[in-house]
């Protein structure tokens, strides 16, 4: 979502290709529709088209979402929150697929997806940081994950433009990163030469008939049927006109700003690997691309729908920033842009079967949907062939969040 309105009702993501048009408005029968089109619906739909399984996917624009703003971190130990352990687990298992996912990726698309094994730096710049990072260290061991701390002068030994306050933190070198854009266009040029279908039109609702889900209507009149619906809709997969009572997937938007700026040749090395912190309370990190393209980000901000840039938001990413390394400002600001994360009441995902038969989710990765793409097409591929999740997923099932379902009558989806 690119716009700082409330969105219509209609959900939509990114594809590629051409749905029907003309005066048959009466789309094919798949045995897979996946509704919407971000990073997360593309590697469902590729993942489902590999199995064997006819695929579309509904959605405007290929390849958008939050993948468009996000930073590409796969920080599956420096993200690591109390309370999340279990999420861990699914984060851990999903980096681990990465060096080959993305292997298979670039060969089947023929594009680079901008992946880093250069690992991530976790500082702190005042007493207070430090103490906290000694403590999420603590967690880190306790979880058997593999960390490092470091004297602020070795921090400062690692990446030279750290700011001389630096106290002290963590090397974590198995938390590395891609780029989100790029990764979505490979997965985008991987589904089409896969046979997966596109229809650039947004998905008006779900159509059920004799009590399970059977297709989709779009915006444009087509009228999608399909065996199976997967809902990939980000933080719109709760709209969707159609979902029966107690099926909708609890998600909200979490707005997040992020800049870019560009790092000259004569700048370079800026930074060698991804270095976070947290400055005044607030997370803070910067991402550096081979291109030369640095990601700041990202504020974190309940605000419904909002998409606004800010001068406060740009503000703060630039002066934390700037406090951690000081010849940031120096760079040339290319790019300010505020995308909208799927948050749940957990900060899970949600995969799998719903309570509504021939209806899946997947949704609600919230900060870990890049990191988490190789383990979410893969359980979604099993789920829709088998029926139900593989193990490292089932504990991400809607069914944790189940309310007892209202049947619709059938002529509301007429």
């Amino acid at each position: 979502m690119h716009a700082s309105q409330e969105p219509s009702s209609a959900a939509g993501g990114g594809t590629a290709g051409g749905g029907t048009s003309g005066a048959d408005r009466r789309g094919p029968s798949y045995d897979v529709l996946v509704v919407g089109g971000g990073i997360i619906g593309l590697v469902t739909a590729w993942r489902a088209a590999q199995a064997g399984l006819r695929t579309a996917v509904a959605d405007p624009e290929p390849g958008g979402g939050a993948a468009r703003v996000a930073a590409g971190m796969l920080a599956a130990v420096t993200e690591l929150h109390y309370g999340e352990q279990l999420l861990l687990g699914l984060n851990l298992a999903s980096a681990a697929r990465y060096p080959e996912f993305v292997a298979e990726l670039e060969a089947v698309s023929g594009r680079e997806t901008g992946f880093r094994a250069c690992g991530t730096l976790a500082v702190a710049l005042d007493s207070d940081d430090r103490a906290h990072l000694r403590e999420l260290h603590a967690l880190q061991e306790r979880s058997g994950l593999d960390a490092q701390w470091l004297s602020g002068r070795e921090c400062r030994r690692l990446e030279p433009m750290l700011a001389p306050g630096v106290r002290g933190g963590l090397r974590v070198d198995g938390d590395h990163q891609v780029d989100p854009r790029r990764l979505a266009a490979a997965l985008l040029t991987a589904c089409e030469r896969a046979g997966v279908v596109f229809h650039r039109s947004p998905c008006e609702r779900l159509e059920t008939a004799r009590g399970r889900a059977s297709g989709a209507l779009l915006a444009d009149g087509t009228a999608v049927s399909a065996g199976q619906v997967v809902l990939a809709a980000g933080s719109l997969s709760g709209r969707l006109p159609g979902l029966p009572e107690g099926v909708a997937p609890p998600v909200r938007p979490v707005k997040g700003q992020v800049l870019r700026l560009t790092v000259p040749r004569a700048y370079a090395p800026f930074l060698s690997r991804t270095v976070r912190a947290v400055v005044r309370g607030q997370d803070l990190y910067l991402v550096p691309r081979e291109n030369g393209e640095l990601v700041v980000g990202a504020t974190s901000e309940e605000m419904g729908w909002d998409t606004t840039v800010t001068a406060g938001g740009v503000y703060e990413l630039l002066r934390d920033a700037h406090e951690l390394v000081p010849g940031i400002t120096e760079l040339p600001l290319t790019e300010t842009l505020a995308g909208l994360r799927p948050a749940t009441p957990d900060n899970a995902p949600v995969l799998g079967p719903t309570a509504l038969p021939g209806l899946l989710v997947a949704t609600g990765h919230g900060r870990n949907g890049v990191l988490l793409t190789p383990v979410t097409g893969d359980a979604m591929a099993h789920a829709l062939t088998t029926g139900t999740l593989p193990e490292v997923a089932r504990p991400f099932a809607p069914g944790r969040f189940a309310t007892p379902v209202v049947p619709a009558r059938e002529e509301q989806y007429a």
